[in-house]
């Protein structure tokens, strides 16, 4: 195999999605109904061939727990890797949606470069910790890796990927995640060629099973 496949997937529903948590760093468990999700990603996955070589988790349980259902089935090493777990949300980490705006209101306007919520990871810092992550990945040998992780480092993966620098107030283009969704790019390194293959997969769910509204940062 000469080139890598990237699978970016995002963890099955967790508590705090089901709460209406920013989780940020913060650990919570998946649902039933998200191992419902992951139950019907593998059967999918199962339908289509999909192979995988090696997996490569976000440490927090959401990540982690979805990753492990996965290898259980597909019988493949699973690997924690402290890169991909999602961003420090700083003031709002813990903090229900609907309550956000009493602990830290959004600026009107904000750089890339300024901390999300006072303390947490700003934008330009965690699109420099998703292109480290991505770069560690293509120091090894070419294979079909599948990344569990989170839709803010997810998002700014893709960002990675299509070469697009993070923009002020959060303005440019954003790439949505639902639970359990998934987004496949082949990267070439004799050619130094992205090959996206698919964004946002979600064809596995049912319309009731996701929210067009949700927030990606989780």
């Amino acid at each position: 195999m000469n080139f890598f496949t990237l699978t970016f997937l995002r963890h099955a529903e967790s508590v705090g999605n089901a709460e209406g948590y920013y989780q940020g760093q913060e650990d919570y468990p998946i649902t039933k109904r998200g191992k419902s999700q992951v139950r019907r990603l593998i059967s999918r996955w199962q339908v289509d061939g999909t192979q995988i070589d090696r997996v490569i988790t976000s440490p927090l349980e959401r990540a982690k727990g979805t990753a492990e259902m996965i290898c259980q089935v597909f019988h493949c090493p699973l690997e924690i890797d402290q890169a991909w777990r999602e961003r420090d949300m700083g003031l709002l980490t813990g903090v229900r949606r609907n309550e956000a705006e009493k602990v830290y209101p959004k600026p009107k306007f904000f750089t890339p470069y300024d901390n999300m919520a006072k303390t947490g990871e700003g934008n330009w810092e965690l699109y420099l910790r998703a292109g480290h992550a991505i770069h560690a990945i293509l120091q090894r040998p070419p294979a079909r890796y599948l990344i569990v992780s989170h839709g803010g480092i997810l998002n700014q993966a893709l960002h990675v990927v299509f070469g697009m620098t993070p923009q002020a107030s959060g303005q440019g283009v954003h790439f949505r995640f639902v639970n359990t969704a998934f987004s496949t790019v082949y990267y070439d390194p004799s050619q130094h060629k992205w090959v996206v293959w698919g964004l946002n997969d979600f064809t596995h769910l049912a319309v009731k099973d996701f929210d067009l509204d949700e927030e990606e940062e989780s």
